[in-house]
């Protein structure tokens, strides 16, 4: 398949094949996703190196500073809550998606952007969160310079999603996420170069939710920090 850079508001990624599957690779234990075993991983962290640090550019613009919420939702069985954004978005429109966006002046730093976008879209209220730490940068096709911010979230919280921004919000069990026999690999030639990625479908009562891209991308580093 051969796409051009115009054409590229229109592609749609599970149309590509997939290459591979890494069922090969060992998957995180439960017992390392349990959070006190999330918290110890971050007080006491391994020498690591993110698998994937950006992505092929398909934007001129200049790069903008963001933030993502990894929030892992404390269950008897954590699980990742994600999005769906809605299809009127200018950026990433329909996809699935961690809470998050672009930093803002006031900010004071990746974290609070992070929570501030979470509280905007999802309407977590920063005092359910837990924050952990953060995983290396991440730099999208659209130019975005992102923060993954993992944070521990209390069954307590009530969520409330903002429709102008979220069409959906559901949770995927974090053991799903951390095993890489999950982690489905395409690959495409586009604009004169090999774009790689990953994808995670996700089947529950609602749909199947195709993670892949900048999301499968940060959740593949998460489960290489888990694995170090």
């Amino acid at each position: 398949m051969s796409l051009k850079a115009k054409t590229l508001p229109l592609f749609d990624p599970q149309l590509v094949p997939v290459v591979g599957v890494d069922s090969h690779l060992q998957a995180v234990d439960a017992a390392a996703l349990a959070p006190q075993a999330l918290r110890q991983r971050f007080l006491s962290q391994p020498e690591w190196s993110p698998e994937l640090r950006a992505e092929h550019q398909f934007s001129e613009r200049v790069p903008s500073h963001a933030s993502v919420l990894i929030p892992v939702m404390m269950r008897a069985e954590p699980t990742v809550l994600l999005t769906q954004r809605t299809a009127h978005l200018s950026s990433h429109s329909g996809q699935i998606a961690f809470p998050g966006g672009k930093a803002d002046a006031s900010d004071a730093d990746a974290i609070a952007t992070a929570l501030r976008e979470a509280h905007e879209e999802v309407g977590l209220e920063p005092q359910f969160a837990e924050v952990l730490g953060t995983l290396p940068h991440y730099t999208t096709g659209s130019a975005f310079v992102v923060t993954p911010v993992v944070a521990l979230i209390s069954p307590e919280v009530r969520l409330c999603a903002n429709p102008d921004e979220v069409a959906h919000v559901f949770e995927v069990p974090l053991a799903f996420l951390m095993d890489p026999a999950n982690h489905r690999r395409h690959q495409v030639e586009w604009d004169g170069a090999t774009r790689e990625w990953f994808s995670m479908p996700f089947q529950d009562s609602q749909a199947e939710w195709f993670i892949w891209g900048a999301t499968a991308g940060m959740l593949r580093n998460f489960y290489r920090f888990l694995r170090a």
